[in-house]
């Protein structure tokens, strides 16, 4: 069972081009569509986007310091509309997930309620120098009973599964499991000397 076809869209869209060459009333041009059961919770077929995640880094004994080598991202999610626009939507977000798992880490001002990093002078991202090569590829999927389009959304999919792959080549290059992030060399001695 597919979902139903956003009637109200098409209402505005026809309204609007019945105003061509017109100027638009003072109360301007509009529609409405009841999405009530258009999205069904109780269906029995998963609307997920899937991924798979490798990571290869290398971890510096002495100092602690983790560094990401490679990243590879493999996706079903759905019908890809627009490849280029895709690969960038999974390569920037395999790079959020990058820095989510090496860099980023906000710290709450008690007293304010505020997070005391405010800029990027504190709060720190992935710079060029820091993202390696990066691959993302995705699986012809189709899915007759998502939507009219077979579309899947891709907008985080990209990034917990990065953290959760680094993490993991950091254990299989250490033998140590952080189970925190970001995984600052401070953090990776730390569990490294506490491990027998």
């Amino acid at each position: 069972m597919g979902l139903g076809r956003p009637r109200g869209l098409y209402e505005l869209a026809e309204r609007l081009s019945g105003q061509q060459g017109q100027q638009l009333p003072p109360e301007g041009v509009g529609a409405t569509a009841d999405t009530a059961g258009t999205a069904d919770a109780e269906s029995e077929y998963a609307r997920h986007a899937f991924g798979a995640h490798f990571a290869e880094v290398g971890v510096d004994i002495v100092t602690g310091e983790v560094r990401v080598r490679r990243l590879l991202g493999v996706y079903a999610a759905g019908r890809i509309l627009n490849a280029r626009t895709a690969r960038s939507q999974f390569v920037g977000a395999m790079t959020m997930g990058l820095g989510m798992a090496l860099t980023e880490h906000s710290t709450l001002d008690k007293a304010f309620g505020d997070f005391a990093e405010s800029d990027l002078a504190s709060y720190h991202v992935p710079v060029h120098a820091d993202v390696p090569a990066i691959e993302a590829h995705w699986v012809e999927e189709e899915d007759p009973h998502l939507n009219p389009m077979g579309s899947k959304g891709i907008g985080e999919i990209g990034i917990v599964g990065t953290a959760a792959a680094i993490g993991n080549a950091v254990h299989h290059a250490t033998g140590v499991r952080l189970r925190e992030l970001p995984l600052t060399p401070d953090r990776v001695l730390a569990a490294a000397a506490d491990t027998p």
